[in-house]
């Protein structure tokens, strides 16, 4: 037991070396971490020695000046080499394709006559994982420069991770099918027309068209979700979203 803890320290501060360096380069300027926190999509760890077996994800920021949303996100790398000469993703399995081909998709979306585009807001970080996989998602993390620096685990599914796709584009469908008969409409787009996290659809009948927004917005409501970046060909979209 005294071997396995040792091991588990060295491997740990092993990683700790690696991704205090990289946290240097972010640590005054990502906000992002910090809305992790506030959200419950990270949680501190106590006692790292508690955990059997851990990974720890290095993470950086990528500066986005262009974007309206989010200037700076944080990105992390489940690719990166541990001790044991491999990393989360090469033993993660990647799940099978589950969402239509974007050619299809984008065929369908022509047809219309009405049409609108909108993204799923946060979507992997509103998936929860297993909490006994949380700490293979482990981060190295400090709230000021001259803070400490303390680990913590991601609670959610996390984009960089080779199953991550699979895992989103399942849990939606199965929304989809679990409230499909109190949103027919959503369910049958939420199947058919979503590309990752975008939603790619319409209609050519406006009071439908009009309908099928609502339903979407009421369906990704009861798994906690949003809908944002609304885009259309017909302004009357926005007074609904409004309202």
């Amino acid at each position: 037991m005294n071997k396995k803890i040792d091991e588990l320290k060295d491997q740990y501060y092993e990683d700790k070396d690696i991704s205090d360096c990289e946290l240097a380069e972010i640590e005054d300027r990502l906000e992002d971490l910090e809305e992790y926190i506030d959200l419950k999509h990270m949680q501190l760890v106590v006692d790292l020695l508690e955990t059997n077996i851990s990974y720890f994800l290095p993470h950086h920021g990528v500066f986005r000046p262009d974007s309206k949303i989010t200037t700076l996100r944080v990105v992390f790398n489940a690719s990166s080499k541990a001790t044991s000469g491999l990393s989360l993703n090469d033993i993660l399995y990647k799940g099978e394709i589950l969402q239509q081909d974007l050619f299809s998709i984008l065929l369908r979306f022509r047809q219309h006559t009405f049409v609108f585009t909108t993204d799923t807001s946060k979507m992997f970080r509103q998936i929860l994982i297993n909490p006994d996989h949380r700490d293979l998602q482990m981060i190295l993390w400090k709230d000021s420069a001259d803070g400490p620096v303390k680990t913590y685990k991601l609670n959610t599914v996390t984009y960089g991770t080779t199953c991550a796709p699979y895992l989103a584009t399942r849990t939606i469908q199965r929304l989809a099918r679990d409230e499909g008969e109190n949103y027919p409409l959503a369910a049958a787009v939420t199947i058919r027309d979503i590309y990752m996290d975008d939603i790619l659809t319409g209609s050519s009948d406006f009071q439908e068209f009009q309908l099928l927004q609502l339903e979407l917005v009421g369906l990704f409501k009861k798994a906690g979700m949003s809908l944002h970046k609304w885009c259309s060909n017909a302004p009357e979209i926005y007074i609904n979203f409004n309202t």
